[in-house]
C-alpha cells in the first residue's frame, strides 16, 4: 500500500469539515444544514461538544449508580442492569 493513497485532498478535508459542522447542534442553529464556520471554530467546538457529552455521560453514570446503590436489587440483578445499558 503507498503514502499517496491514504492521502487525503484538500477537497475531501473540507467536505470533511463542513459535514462535521453540521453535525454540531451549536453549528447548526439557523444554518439550514450548511455550515459556513472556519475550520479552527468547527474542530474546537466539536472537541468542545464531546467533553460536553462526556461529562453528561459521566454525570448520568453516577446517578445510575446512586440509584442502583439506593435501591433493593441482588447483585445479579444489578449485573444484569449494568450489561443491559453498556450495550
Amino acid at each position: 500500500m503507498s503514502g499517496a493513497s491514504n492521502k487525503i485532498t484538500d477537497d475531501e478535508f473540507n467536505a470533511l469539515i463542513l459535514r462535521l459542522g453540521t453535525l454540531l447542534p451549536q453549528l447548526n442553529h439557523g444554518r439550514h444544514g450548511r455550515a459556513s464556520s472556519s475550520t479552527t471554530k468547527i474542530l474546537k467546538e466539536t472537541c468542545s461538544y464531546i467533553r460536553r457529552l462526556q461529562k453528561e455521560v459521566d454525570d448520568l453514570s453516577e446517578r445510575l449508580s446512586q440509584c442502583l446503590d439506593s435501591m433493593d436489587i441482588t447483585s445479579s440483578d444489578a449485573e444484569f442492569l449494568t450489561n443491559l445499558l453498556q450495550q
